[in-house]
C-alpha cells in the first residue's frame, strides 16, 4: 500500500507545487485556501472527506497535458473530477494530491445531425446534451437520476446507466470517440463519428475506469431520434416479490421496454409526497414500464404488458395518456433519491446488479439484513437490467454509519451470492474497494492491475480507489514471473 507522507512533507510539496500550477493555469484556476477547498473535500459519498492539498481548474487540454507532467515530474498524485456526483467515492481527494477539476471544459464543441454524433467537452451535463439537440427530434439516451448535475466526462469514467438503459444501453454503448490525455502529458484519440473501429477496445477499457488510466478531455456520443410513441405504465402490486416476478415475465416474454423501474412502499410514498406524480399509495411496490416506438406497436405491448401484470397480482394500472403524464411518471423516480433524504438525516446509496431472475428473492432476503441490523431500507432500482440501488437509512449523529456500512456490504455480498457484481453504474471508488475480493481473485486483481501499469507505471492517477491492495509495477511483474509466464518489461518502481 502506499503510505502517507508527513504533514511537514506535504506542506514543503505543496509550496513549490503551487507557484507551478499557478504558471500553467493563471488567475483563479489554483485553489489552495484551506475553506474554498472543503467544497471539494467529498463527491457523492459525503460519509468520506479528505482536504486535496490543491484544486486545479484548467480550461485548455494543452494546461491538462503540462499539469499531468508537472505532477508526474514531482510525484504528485493526481484525482481527477467531474461535477463531484459520484456515489462510490471516486472523486475523494487526497491529502498528497491535488483534485484536476473539469467543471469548465463545459462546452458542446460540435453537433453533427448526418452521423448522429455530438461532441462535446467533459464538464458538460448529461441533460444539457439532449437539450442541445431538442429541437431536431433528437436525444442522448443514457440518462442517470443525476442527469441534471452529473457531466459526462463522469459518466465516461463510471459507465453510468439511467433509466432508459435496459433497451439503449449503458454509457459506453453509446459513445463513439474519447479524447484523453496521459499522465505523461501525452494526448491521445481513440474513435471518433464513426460506429466502431478496427484494433483492441482500448475505449471500451478506457469507460469506466473511474480515472485511473487518463483524463478524459473530449467526448463524442451517440445521439437517437425521438420514437414516435413513448407510453408509461404505472402497475401497483401487494408484494415486491410479485412485482420482480412480473420483471422476468415481461422481459422472458420477448418485450423489451424502453425503460423498467421498480420502487418499493417507503420509495412510493417518500417521492408522491415530494413530487405528486400520483403513484398508488396502497401498494406494496410499483413498476414503471415505458414502451415506445410506432403507436400500433406501443398500442399492441401495453397490452401484453397489461395482460402479465394481472397474472402476476398487480392491483392498480394506470396508463400514461399525454406527454406531461409520461414525464411526471419519470419525475417522481428521478427525484426518489432527494425524496429519501427528507424522511431521513443520513441515507447510503447502494448499487449492484443481480440475475433478473433472482429477484423476488434478494428482495426477501434484504428485507431480513434490514431486521437484522435494525436499519430501514428503500428501494430504487433499474429492474429491467437488475441494477439495484438499496437507500439504506440511517443517522450518522446516533452513531448508525458504521451499522450501515455492514448493511451495505452484506447487501453487496448478497448480489455476487446470487450471481450478480458489485456495482452496475456508481463505480467500485473506496466505497466497494475492500469488497474486490468477494468477485476477484488475487491473480484477477493483479491482472487488473497490470492494464493501469501500462497507462500509469508511477501510480500517480486516482490511487486508493477500486483495488484493495496496490502492488508496484515491479511486483506484479515478479508475480508473473514466479507463475513461468513473460514479466512486462522494463516496469518502473513507485
Amino acid at each position: 500500500m502506499l503510505m502517507p507522507k508527513p504533514e511537514g512533507e506535504i506542506l514543503a510539496q505543496r509550496l513549490g507545487l503551487l507557484d507551478d500550477l499557478r504558471a500553467i493555469v493563471p488567475g483563479e484556476g489554483v485553489i489552495a485556501d484551506l475553506t474554498a477547498l472543503r467544497a471539494y473535500e467529498s463527491d457523492g459519498l459525503s460519509a468520506y472527506r479528505q482536504v486535496p492539498m490543491a484544486v486545479v481548474l484548467p480550461e485548455r487540454v494543452d494546461q491538462v497535458a503540462a499539469i499531468m507532467q508537472l505532477c508526474d515530474r514531482r510525484r504528485i498524485k493526481v484525482v481527477p473530477r467531474g461535477a463531484g456526483t459520484s456515489l462510490s467515492g471516486g472523486a475523494l481527494p487526497l491529502e498528497d494530491g491535488i483534485i484536476l477539476g473539469l467543471g469548465k471544459f463545459n462546452k458542446i464543441l460540435e453537433i453533427d445531425y448526418e452521423n448522429r454524433a455530438v461532441r462535446v467537452q467533459p464538464g458538460v451535463t448529461n441533460l444539457g446534451i439532449s437539450q442541445a439537440v431538442d429541437g431536431e427530434g433528437f436525444y442522448y439516451a443514457p440518462d442517470p437520476s443525476s442527469q441534471i448535475a452529473c457531466s459526462i466526462g463522469g459518466n465516461v469514467a463510471e459507465n453510468a446507466g439511467g433509466v432508459h438503459c435496459l433497451k439503449y444501453g449503458v454509457t459506453t454503448n453509446n459513445l463513439l470517440g474519447l479524447e484523453m490525455v496521459l499522465l505523461s502529458g501525452e494526448i491521445i484519440r481513440l474513435g471518433g463519428k464513426h460506429l466502431d473501429s478496427g484494433g483492441y477496445d482500448i475505449m471500451g477499457l478506457l469507460t469506466g475506469s473511474e480515472g485511473l488510466l487518463g483524463v478524459v478531455t473530449e467526448i463524442t456520443v451517440r445521439i437517437l431520434k425521438k420514437p414516435e410513441t413513448a407510453r408509461a405504465l404505472l402497475i401497483g402490486f401487494p408484494s415486491s416479490e410479485q412485482a420482480g416476478d412480473c420483471v422476468g415475465k415481461v422481459i422472458g416474454g420477448g418485450i423489451i421496454p424502453g425503460g423498467m423501474e421498480m420502487m418499493d412502499r417507503a420509495a412510493i410514498h417518500a417521492s408522491e409526497e415530494f413530487c405528486h406524480a400520483g403513484y398508488p399509495l396502497e401498494a406494496e411496490a410499483l413498476l414503471i414500464v415505458e414502451l415506445d416506438g410506432p403507436a400500433r406497436e406501443v398500442d399492441h405491448l401495453i397490452e401484453q404488458v397489461g395482460a402479465i401484470a394481472t397474472a402476476c397480482g398487480s392491483t392498480s394500472l394506470r396508463i400514461s395518456e399525454t406527454e406531461a403524464e409520461r414525464t411526471a411518471f419519470w419525475a417522481g423516480r428521478k427525484a426518489a433519491f432527494p425524496a429519501i433524504g427528507r424522511i431521513s438525516p443520513d441515507y447510503m446509496c447502494m448499487d449492484g446488479t443481480i440475475p433478473r431472475n433472482r429477484l423476488p428473492e434478494v428482495l426477501k432476503r434484504m428485507r431480513e439484513l434490514s431486521e437484522h441490523h435494525g436499519l430501514r431500507v428503500a428501494n430504487v432500482f433499474h429492474a429491467g437490467d437488475g441494477n439495484l440501488h438499496p437507500l439504506i437509512l440511517f443517522d450518522a449523529n446516533a452513531g448508525e454509519l458504521e451499522t450501515a456500512e455492514e448493511f451495505g456490504a452484506d447487501i453487496l455480498r448478497l448480489c455476487v451470492e446470487v450471481g450478480g457484481v458489485l456495482t452496475g453504474e456508481h463505480g467500485v471508488g473506496v466505497e466497494k474497494r475492500d469488497l474486490m475480493g468477494e468477485v476477484f481473485t488475487e491473480e484477477d486483481l493483479a491482472q487488473q492491475q497490470r492494464v493501469k501499469c501500462a497507462f500509469d507505471p508511477n501510480g500517480r492517477l486516482n490511487p486508493g480507489k477500486v483495488f484493495p491492495v496496490l502492488h508496484r509495477c515491479a511486483e506484479l511483474g515478479q508475480m508473473v514471473v514466479h507463475q513461468g509466464q513473460m514479466p512486462f518489461p522494463d516496469l518502473p518502481r513507485f
